[in-house]
């Protein structure tokens, strides 16, 4: 049975102005309708921008290490009920329960690490060139805070900007993904729940071509971060460049996984299968490329598609599944179109590549994994964020060529090596331009103590999650103070 949720303003739960719903479907059975939510509109984010704006003297007030208090709660209170909101995230969004409980724990282990920075949010203290005078730095939060976020990680990635931007002394207004705003919902309950003003916290469902557009545009909207497509994220950054408002987007990825002669080809393949087809490949990290040394490729490619046809798809909360749905309709058309243009570009389909319509599959939208070889660094499938479940196998005549064809598209987030030579991955340490590297490690598995982001089109603004360069860049801005007891005017660099 559906649940019927509401908008989160003020502190008040409530339906859209319009009394316009949208509803949210189980990817993996189309016929089990999830959640009713509020299609809401510019009426509902000015309602939700003015409480934020009206909460935000009395929060920023607060002692940032009792602030950390609430968030400590609320962290106590996400543990309690990692499994059934684990379910919910399965059920509206599809990955495997195993995923889903580590979507969860993120979530979990962001809202304490970012609980603790209530008594860590550190300045500088700098000795003065002036006598009798003394000078430091202090973080200040910003203010009302515009969040957006996507569905393929509906609790984990409102965690790394609602956290940091509260404990920071910002309010926010949350405008989560139209297709799984139950997690989202039960997620703002528990923040709310463990013991948050009014206002401080404020939910607005909707489509973001009315809702989101709307926020980020608001006049009392002093700072955006947003988790999406590239499209999307430059139409954000252009619209806060006009308001001259800082931003943070993150709008993907096209990440290479390279396997070199000397990899252990076994922990390689594990690698390959897990970045590849993890979360059906719809992160923004996965390994969408592998890069394999020529004199291993045909090793490599036969045992890793062995492998991926041993992978076994289905709903999420079936412990069997390896695989589960994408997330609708159009993003399954959309992948498998980009397999379609991946067959005429010449690449070699090796297995997969078309809907699984097996039995109960058919009832869901579910992709077989699909891998293709031969594939030349310029195609398309080999360019453009496909975000299901298809790789791309190419081949490399060394380390210098490999790390050539790794950076040789506009997108850079992680990368990954394979290779037991030290200098090998010193070398592509170096020379990956990705925001994240990993040696012997796939190219999914960041972890919420460090920043997460990329370079090129990857997106723009400072860091996701972390402490020091990473969100709460985003969520403060400095102030600097300078104090005179000398009891004189000193004029600096102009005094003797």
């Amino acid at each position: 049975m559906a649940e019927q949720i509401q908008n989160l303003i003020n502190g008040h739960w409530k339906p859209a102005a319009s009394g316009d719903t949208l509803s949210s479907v189980n990817p993996a059975d189309v016929g089990d309708v999830v959640a009713t939510a509020p299609s809401s509109s510019a009426r509902d984010v000015d309602e939700a921008v003015a409480a934020a704006c009206a909460a935000w003297p009395s929060w920023r007030a607060i002692p940032a290490p009792k602030r950390g208090e609430i968030l400590f709660s609320a962290a106590e209170r996400l543990a309690r009920e990692k499994e059934s909101l684990s379910r919910i995230v399965t059920r509206e969004m599809g990955k495997v329960l195993a995923e889903a409980r580590g979507d969860v724990q993120e979530a979990i282990d962001m809202t304490y690490y970012m609980a603790g920075e209530g008594r860590r949010l550190s300045g500088e203290t700098v000795p003065s060139e002036l006598p009798n005078k003394d000078a430091k730095s202090v973080r200040v939060p910003r203010g009302v805070c515009a969040q957006i976020t996507p569905w393929n990680f509906p609790v984990a990635i409102p965690s790394w900007k609602i956290a940091p931007a509260l404990i920071a002394g910002n309010t926010v207004v949350l405008k989560p993904s139209a297709f799984t705003p139950l997690c989202a919902t039960r997620f703002v309950q528990i923040l709310h729940e463990a013991g948050l003003p009014r206002g401080v916290l404020n939910l607005v469902h909707g489509h973001g071509e009315e809702v989101g557009e709307a926020l980020v545009s608001h006049a009392g909207v002093a700072v955006v971060s947003f988790t999406g497509s590239s499209a999307v994220g430059e139409r954000i950054e252009s619209l806060c460049g006009r308001f001259h408002r800082p931003v943070c987007t993150e709008t993907g990825g096209k990440n290479p996984l390279i396997v070199m002669d000397d990899a252990d080809l076994d922990l390689a393949i594990e690698g390959a299968l897990w970045g590849g087809f993890g979360t059906s490949g719809q992160r923004c990290t996965a390994a969408s490329r592998v890069i394999v040394h020529h004199t291993v490729y045909d090793a490599f490619t036969a045992r890793f598609v062995e492998a991926a046809k041993k992978l076994r798809l289905g709903p999420g909360l079936d412990s069997a599944t390896d695989v589960g749905p994408v997330i609708n309709a159009a993003q399954k058309q959309k992948v498998l179109n980009y397999i379609e243009i991946g067959k005429k570009e010449g690449a070699k389909l090796l297995c997969g590549g078309r809907a699984a319509t097996d039995g109960k599959l058919a009832q869901g939208h579910f992709i077989a994994p699909t891998i293709f070889g031969d594939v030349a660094p310029t195609m398309r499938i080999a360019q453009e964020e496909i975000f299901g479940p298809v790789v791309s196998v190419i081949s490399a005549r060394d380390l210098t060529h490999a790390i050539e064809i790794a950076n040789g598209v506009a997108y850079g987030l992680s990368a990954a090596i394979y290779s037991r030579d030290v200098n090998k991955t010193a070398v592509a340490e170096r020379d990956l331009d990705t925001g994240i590297v990993y040696i012997n490690a796939s190219t999914i598995g960041a972890e919420i103590q460090l920043p997460f982001g990329g370079t090129k089109k990857t997106g723009l603004g400072p860091r996701e999650a972390g402490g020091r360069g990473g969100a709460l860049d985003l969520y403060t801005k400095w102030k600097v103070i300078y104090r005179d007891y000398s009891g004189k005017l000193q004029k600096a660099q102009i005094d003797p």
